[in-house]
């Protein structure tokens, strides 16, 4: 369980984040949450499903493997591709608020946090340093990118355009797997959207969203390929 306080220059003065990509700092996820705003960067690398989040409502995910743990694009310390998601580089940070006002909180119990390697957070003199400041507005980003998720996912229930899928896979080496558990946008239902609608969805800005959605979907033959050249022990 993450072990969140406010960020600040007396407490964590010293303290350092490590920027490099490994398992042993978490990025061995199979997903991580993603957003509208990011659709458009996002599918030219990854599959984009929905998910459902126990309070009722879905999170857009981008897909890095198959099974819990399993990030296809991570070999030792390169992320394989040339867009991570925000919620990935934004660890250890998370977000915080003050009243109206967001703050940044650290998680201690991360294993990026290091007092004698990675990126400083706090100039000598206190300020805050180019890489702070730089996650703050990751930080900010998301925030605001999750606050247009939520119209955007009522909107598509709206219009009872999430189906639920299963992909079923054969691999190279034989054996059968299925990815279940997500949704994805129903194209004969957005098909048959009148003129209004898709008038509403345009103005809103969600029009494109859904197409990024299933643009990415085409990325789950790269998966599949990186997938088959992991078990056979290639990159």
């Amino acid at each position: 369980m993450p072990n969140p306080v406010l960020l600040n220059n007396i407490d964590h003065a010293a303290m350092r984040v490590i920027a490099t990509r490994g398992a042993a700092y978490g990025d061995n996820v199979m997903s991580a949450l993603t957003w509208p705003d990011e659709f458009r960067t996002l599918q030219a690398h990854y599959p984009i499903v929905f998910q459902q989040n126990g309070a009722g409502g879905y999170d857009a995910l981008a897909l890095f493997g198959f099974q819990p743990g399993e990030n296809l694009f991570l070999d030792g310390e390169v992320w394989d591709a040339a867009e991570i998601p925000l919620s990935i580089q934004r660890q250890p940070f998370l977000i915080g608020t003050d009243g109206s006002e967001l703050v940044v909180h650290v998680d201690l119990d991360n294993p990026r946090l290091s007092r004698d390697q990675g990126e400083p957070l706090f100039l000598p003199q206190g300020g805050n340093t180019e890489y702070t400041e730089r996650m703050a507005s990751v930080l900010r980003a998301i925030h605001l990118g999750l606050e247009g998720a939520r119209s955007f996912t009522a909107a598509l229930l709206q219009h009872n355009l999430l189906e639920s899928f299963f992909l079923d896979i054969t691999l190279d080496d034989g054996s059968d797997n299925r990815l279940a558990g997500f949704y994805t946008i129903h194209e004969e239902r957005l098909a048959a959207l009148d003129g209004a609608a898709l008038a509403s969805l345009h103005a809103a800005g969600h029009l494109q969203a859904i197409y990024m959605v299933l643009a990415s979907l085409s990325q789950f033959r790269a998966l599949i390929d990186r997938k088959n050249r992991r078990n056979a022990g290639q990159r």
